[in-house]
This record gives structure tokens, sequence and C-alpha cells, in this order.
């Protein structure tokens, strides 16, 4: 029987371990900072972080796909019943920027559907977490937690867009929004940034991973909101045979 909000517990303990073991290296000299097949950076933090929020979470008997051990063949993945989805530093470019804007993920995944996401800014001290259970939280340094809620006012006045990938397909569909506020923010931030209702609406018209979206989708639905797919506005899945997101919408 899975107990929902002892996982929880766990997967932000284990968010905070690997957020320790990230700000280590940031504030160390040397990221080894090395290109992944993509072009994409990697650096010692991705590493350790993996390597950290594995050993918590081993634990609990439930397989880990990591962005830093994708290469389990979905003959095997597509029998778990449950599994984590872990992320253990998103936003490895704000990272090598120093900017903060980078986050540890990890999300439960149930039959294709997240249902614990934790997000946490080791360097901003922000934690998100969200289960179908208890609701959507944040808690930021040693404040108390509280709860997000679903926003009332439907009206687009904030869209929020990503820093480092803002292709013309989202620049188009911000456009429908005359006068809108656009504000950026680095990794899966700009998701929290619409659970908190500082913006109504995240449009992603470009490339993203399941592991990129699954623990924020998590804290998303807690909340209320939805992560649909833009081309047919079904819900996202996890756990497809390929690991690829397609383009997505999310709002509260």
């Amino acid at each position: 029987m899975i107990d929902i909000k002892q996982l929880t517990s766990l997967a932000k303990e284990a968010s905070l371990a690997a957020g320790k073991a990230i700000l280590e290296i940031y504030n160390s000299a040397d990221f080894g900072v090395e290109l992944k097949g993509d072009n994409s950076p990697l650096t010692k933090a991705d590493q350790a972080a993996h390597q950290v929020i594995v050993k918590y979470l081993e634990e609990t008997g439930l397989p880990v796909l990591s962005e830093e051990g994708k290469d389990i063949p979905f003959e095997v993945r597509e029998n778990w019943k449950y599994f984590w989805m872990v992320d253990p530093l998103d936003g490895t470019k704000e990272f090598i920027k120093k900017n903060g804007e980078f986050t540890v993920n990890i999300a439960l995944i149930h039959q294709g559907k997240p249902v614990i996401g934790v997000v946490y800014a080791p360097v901003l001290k922000w934690m998100y977490w969200g289960n179908e259970e208890d609701g959507a939280w944040k808690k930021e340094a040693k404040e108390a937690p509280f709860q997000l809620e679903k926003q009332v006012n439907k009206e687009v006045k904030t869209i929020v867009a990503s820093r480092s990938h803002l292709s013309s397909e989202t620049q188009e569909f911000i456009d429908q929004y005359p006068g809108v506020e656009v504000i950026s923010m680095g990794s899966s931030l700009k998701f929290m940034l619409v659970a908190e209702g500082k913006a109504q609406i995240y449009p992603r018209f470009a490339p993203t991973m399941e592991w990129d979206t699954a623990a924020a989708h998590g804290v998303i639905l807690s909340v209320g909101g939805e992560i649909i797919q833009a081309t047919n506005t079904s819900p996202m899945e996890y756990n497809k045979e390929k690991l690829l997101n397609p383009w997505f919408i999310c709002k509260c």
C-alpha cells in the first residue's frame, strides 16, 4: 500500500539533501562542466544530486527514472505501477550562470500521472510540494509553509516564458494576449509561478523531456491546475515509450 504522505516527506528530504550537495559545488571554483550528446551542459552537481536522491528513494523499493539514468528499456518501464521520476538539477544553464534559478525535481508517477511533486530551489530556499491528498504548498527558507490555492479570476494578465528557449511559436501564442505582461524564469520555477498565481499560463512550444515537467506537474495538479498538450488538449502523460514531451500549455 502506497503512503502518499510518507513518500512526500521522503521526497522533500531527498530534495533538501540533493540541494545541499549541489550548493557545495555551486560555491566551489570547479563545476566540472561537460557537454551531453545534445550539446546541453552537464556538471558535477547533476551527478552528485542524482546519487544523493537515489540513495534516499531506493529505500522505498520503487524504481527510479532519472535524467542521469534514463536508459532503462521501455519493456522494463511499461510494467511499473508506481515509480519515481527525477531531474536532479533542472536548469543547468542557470546553475552555470549562477543566477539561482535552478531546481531539484522529484515526482512519483502512477499509471502515467504524477501523484506527488516536489520542486526545490536550493539557492532561493523555495520548496514547493503537492499531492492529491494534501493539496499544494510552498515554504520559503525558515518561514512557515503556506498552502497554494487555485485562482478564482481566470483573466490572463501574466504569461511566463522560458528565459533560454523562447521559440517563435511561443511568441505567436503570447501575441494572442495583447497587453499581457511576460515574465521569464529558469527551470521548473516557470510552472511554480503559475501554481502561485503570479502568472496564469505557461506555454511551451519547444522540446522538453518527461523529467523536466513531472514534479512541477504534480504540484500544478495538486493546486487544481492542468498541463495539456498544445495540439489536442489531452493531459500530458508520463512513462511513454519515447520520453520526449509534446508541446504543452500549463494553466491554473
